[in-house]
């Protein structure tokens, strides 16, 4: 089946690339903009009124984008470019009839709301990566550096430069000066770099470009016009400091006894980042004893399932510039970098005996951390990451009031190394990535990887106008520790090499390295016409291990995947674009199992009052799970089907809201789920931004795991039929006195809450009916003792407890809350005053779960944290 699936679809990719060699894509002439060198300096304030741009000519005819591509626009825009020695000049025109209309929302810097214009540059004129200065009418400025050719817009991109908006009875205008040090480009004698504006009209919902790209076109940065006559720029090499200073007072509840939990803790913390370029092409970041005080917290989850949760970067250092490092290498999360590996939380706590007491690290310490990356004229992308993290120590307070320290975190060194290079006129591209960790364990930690290796190699093909593409990658992992910790990793969630019934993998205690791979291949079509379809394949060795400062969730499998669409792109009465879809994936493990195949199809509208809808079914067939039972045998899941629904109204009203379903029922009623999804978004000023989103997971499950116990010489894994509600509520606002003053709050109630009945264990984990799959306990077989809150089990009834195990219900709550005033007093320097209160803990579970919360919010004790943060950037 296996071979017969394979070569059906790939004739099927065949079949429809033959077709789609009649579609050839009319290709769009390049618009040119020549500037000129200015004679004499704009004052950048919106109003466009001065002399000064008189040396250069207007440019116009935008061509509208969305909703109905290649007609005019609503209402025309025009602009002007001039430079000097160090500064690119922009003035636009932004015509409008209603000028009372035009949407002037305020928002942070990169809040991206209201009228606006994006002047998007490619200074490499690499046809795959450009720089994106956005302005909105309101004077909110905001930055992205767009990178795989437009498929990836980094918004944590954040240069210094100057900009302004006004509204006038023609609509409104904006001047931008752009310092040539936030860019980069090579030496010439005449600059020719990839440009384009679009400008969004937002209560109409539509862009409109000044070089042409038709919706059929792949691609977006390598579609964009020409700016010409940029003569004998000068490379401005950047500097930038940014020394910082913390205070941060944090209060809680005390604990009796412990000398370390008072109530109340006082720091004061400093550092430093720097930009330094190193030429006008390379930059270097440095950051010394970095602070991410006024991070947003990670929102609640809970893993029932056993494996990690991805939780996304938001440390300022990190995030920016992320693009450079990202090496996705299959589906999914998983990716070679990960860079919440860096001052994770330590591995080890502190070693207690009764009546002792510790302070504990909540995080590694990043003692320093640079990046190098840039991109050459020759098309050479270049990025390399170096950070170190301290040993840190638990300090315990004995009984006998003598303080010791124990190392639980030990000294480690992260290196990240990436490098692409463009060829065949920016059409293609291969890269490769290095990673290494490697700590000083100094003959401790036997559980840790001495050392971990990983390497990459991907490629991206385009031809056909890039209508077709061939893009892969092939990774390599090698780890070396101790026995202990070979062993630990070959028993992990991930691995799971004692598996009682595989062929192909087993734990062997003496080993102390472990080598796998993994990659994708993939070809498909990208633009011309209405038909997009790809075909690819998948795989991760079992022995594969990413997670020292990669991610990857599980291993031990080989996808086979088709995706189809077909889109409908010219507006009608009733619709903007609209685009149906089928997918098929097939999933095998490497002793050969068939694991799962699984059918979608699904449909997207954008609707003429500009609401979308997403609706979609699927189903999984023959599926089975190497994981589920946690080491033990293959397990069968039964076969399921599911739908999903959403719905989002205009998102330019001052009041929109979304709802979002999804229902997944399987065989036998083995398995049930509903998530629903609410919410909205209201301005009910141009100055304040509320949002509102309730979800709501309810899901039963006869087969949950529970635990693995023994009777006799025979494993027993212990499952249950679980009724697990999750609820949480996301409250956020934005109030923005001007573009560099904001006051937001994040607010969020999580609580999951798990009851579990009709306790069973494994009998024939892969029979085709659940109920001979496992056998229930009946009455007089099990029982529960309310004082050690366990459950007792008689199996052979013979009136001796044969084994225990504890009682697995729970109600987990938890309250995250932030409020962050940020001031930017002048460009690049900011002042931060933050609040944050969180607490988390169980509740009872026979509470509802309004009662959970409310006691989790209201009564239980949190703790506060009160910080100041200034920053003050030095620029050269």
């Amino acid at each position: 089946m296996k071979t017969f699936t394979l070569l059906t679809f790939f004739k099927l990719f065949m079949a429809f690339s033959v077709y789609a060699q009649g579609q050839t894509l009319n290709k769009i002439k390049k618009r040119i903009y020549t500037t000129k060198r200015l004679v004499k300096k704009p004052i950048i304030d919106g109003k466009i009124n001065e002399d000064a741009w008189g040396v250069v000519e207007w440019s116009s005819d935008f061509v509208e984008k969305n909703p109905d591509e290649g007609t005019p626009p609503a209402y025309q825009t025009m602009f002007k470019v001039m430079y000097d020695a160090k500064f690119l000049y922009i003035a636009i025109r932004a015509f409008d009839d209603e000028p009372e209309l035009i949407q002037q929302r305020l928002s942070r810097r990169d809040g991206f709301a209201g009228d606006r214009v994006n002047v998007i540059i490619d200074s490499y004129h690499d046809k795959r990566t450009a720089f994106v200065f956005t302005i909105t009418a309101a004077g909110v400025k905001g930055e992205e550096f767009s990178s795989q050719n437009g498929g990836s817009w980094d918004d944590s991109w954040n240069p210094i430069w100057f900009t302004d908006a006004h509204v006038d009875d023609k609509g409104w205008t904006a001047e931008m000066k752009i310092p040539f040090s936030q860019l980069r480009f090579g030496k010439a004698k005449e600059q020719i770099w990839g440009f384009n504006i679009n400008r969004t009209i937002f209560r109409l919902q539509e862009r409109s470009l000044w070089q042409r790209i038709p919706n059929d076109q792949a691609g977006f940065i390598s579609e964009a016009g020409e700016l010409h006559g940029l003569i004998n720029l000068k490379p401005q090499k950047q500097l930038e400091i940014q020394p910082f200073a913390v205070v941060q007072y944090d209060t809680y509840e005390p604990e009796i006894g412990n000398p370390y939990r008072d109530g109340n803790d006082f720091k004061v913390n400093g550092g430093l980042d720097a930009k330094i370029g190193i030429t006008n092409d390379l930059t270097l970041d440095l950051t010394v004893n970095p602070d991410f005080g006024q991070v947003e917290a990670d929102p609640g989850a809970i893993a029932l399932d056993g494996f990690q949760i991805f939780f996304r970067e938001q440390r300022p250092f990190f995030v920016e510039n992320r693009n450079i490092f990202d090496f996705e290498f299959a589906n999914g999360r998983d990716n070679l970098f990960y860079s919440r590996r860096i001052g994770r939380n330590p591995h080890r706590s502190a070693n207690l005996v009764d009546g002792e007491f510790a302070k504990e690290p909540l995080n590694s310490r990043i003692l320093g951390a640079a990046k190098f990356s840039g991109k050459t004229k020759e098309g050479w992308s270049i990025g390399v990451l170096e950070s170190v993290t301290a040993n840190e120590f638990s300090e315990i307070r004995q009984t006998d009031g003598t303080t010791r320290k124990e190392i639980v975190e030990p000294l480690t060194n992260y290196f990240v190394g990436r490098i692409q290079k463009d060829f065949n006129e920016r059409n293609s591209f291969i890269g490769a990535m290095f990673t290494a960790t490697n700590r000083n364990l100094d003959g401790n930690f036997n559980e840790l990887h001495k050392a971990a290796y990983t390497g990459g190699l991907d490629f991206n093909h385009n031809w056909k106008n890039r209508e077709y593409y061939l893009d892969g990658n092939i990774i390599l992992s090698h780890v070396t520790g101790s026995k202990e910790a070979i062993e630990d990793t070959q028993r992990s969630i991930t691995r799971l090499f004692q598996r009682t019934d595989a062929t192909h993998v087993s734990v062997d205690p003496t080993r102390t390295s472990l080598t796998g791979t993994g990659g994708r291949i993939e070809v498909g079509k990208a633009g011309g016409g209405d038909w997009r379809y790809n075909t690819g394949f998948i795989w991760r060795s079992p022995e594969l291990e990413l997670n020292d400062v990669g991610f990857l969730r599980n291993t031990d499998e080989m996808i086979q995947f088709v995706n189809l669409s077909y889109l409908w792109q010219v507006p009608t009465e009733t619709y903007r674009n609209m685009r149906v879809s089928a997918e098929e994936l097939t999933e095998y493990d490497f002793q050969g199992n068939l694991n799962r195949i699984r059918f979608e199809g699904s449909a997207n509208i954008n609707w003429i009052n500009n609401a979308d809808t997403r609706i979609g079914i699927g189903a999984n067939f023959k599926r089975f799970s190497n994981s589920f039972l946690r080491g033990g045998p293959r397990w069968r899941i039964a076969n399921s089907r599911y739908v999903f629904a959403s719905f989002s109204s205009d998102r330019s009203k001052l009041f929109s809201y979304n709802f979002r379903y999804l229902n997944v029922h399987s065989d036998e009623n083995v398995l049930s789920r509903n998530r629903y999804t609410i919410g909205f978004v209201y301005q009910p000023t141009d100055a304040l931004n509320i949002s509102f989103e309730n979800e709501l997971e309810i899901t039963k499950d006869k087969s949950q795991y529970v635990t693995e116990t023994s009777f006799g010489n025979q494993a027993r894994y212990i499952l249950g039929k679980i009724t697990n509600v999750e609820f949480s509520s996301t409250l956020r606002f934005t109030y923005s006195i001007n573009p560099n003053f904001s006051i937001q709050f994040y607010g969020q109630p999580f609580i999951s809450r798990g009851r579990y009945s009709d306790l069973n264990f494994v009998n024939n984990p892969v029979a085709a009916s659940f109920n001979d799959r496992v056998n229930l306990y009946s009455n007089n077989q099990i029982s529960y003792n309310q004082t050690s809150e366990s459950f007792l089990v008689d199996e052979n009834t013979d009136n001796n407890t044969d084994y225990t195990f504890s009682n697995p219900d729970f109600s987990f709550t938890q309250l995250q809350t932030n409020l962050v005033v940020r001031w930017e007093y002048i460009p690049g320097s900011e002042l931060f005053l933050v609040w944050a209160r969180g607490s988390s803990g169980f509740q009872d579970v026979n509470d509802s779960l309004t009662e959970s919360i409310s006691r989790q919010v209201f009564d239980a004790p949190a703790q506060d944290t009160f910080l100041i943060k200034a920053t003050y950037r030095f620029v050269r």
